[in-house]
């Protein structure tokens, strides 16, 4: 184990800590090398999540709101990430003919060349689970829907009891 690793699960007070803590570790341990990769086409992951939505919609554009709605990572600066993509020449940006006040952005053929060219070494990173066998990585795939299923349900609940609650202060005026 390395020192930042022993010191990460060093501090589990149980095993579902110690699973958690794991996850982070691995997480920032694949940012790490993915970071790398896209380093080698001065782009960073988010831009290359945005520059893969577009990709996924062409030849239709995206408003900046529906990229946010798709971005892997919810802190981005979406209208920042849109401009530096542009500056490189990847996206295209023109304010939407119903309202002015938005923007929609479409990926160029720059951008698609960009994607085309990182995908082999994004195949490369899948060596990275390599070594886990078919039934290995099909339940480390299970066990993580799992983990995500079970906040997802529980947003739903919070979203039916803030509606319910929401209508049952209607109803009482």
């Amino acid at each position: 184990m390395s020192p930042s690793k022993d010191v990460l699960l060093s501090d589990s007070r149980n095993e579902h800590q110690k699973a958690l803590n794991n996850i982070f570790y691995t997480y920032y341990f694949l940012v790490d090398k993915i970071n790398d990769q896209f380093k080698k086409y001065d782009i960073t992951r988010q831009q290359f999540n945005v520059l893969c939505i577009l990709k996924l919609i062409q030849p239709e554009s995206a408003s900046v709101n529906l990229i946010k709605a798709r971005m892997l990572d919810k802190m981005s600066d979406v209208s920042r990430i849109v401009e530096r993509l542009r500056l490189k020449g990847l996206v295209l940006r023109q304010s939407a003919e119903k309202d002015k006040r938005s923007v929609e952005v479409i990926i160029t053929q720059k951008g698609l060349d960009l994607i085309h060219s990182i995908d082999p070494e994004l195949d490369l990173l899948g060596k990275l689970v390599g070594n886990l066998t078919p039934e290995e990585t099909s339940l480390l795939n299970n066990v993580l829907d799992k983990i995500r299923a079970n906040e997802e349900s529980s947003n739903q609940s919070a979203l039916m009891a803030e509606a319910s609650n929401a209508n049952t202060f209607a109803h009482s005026r």
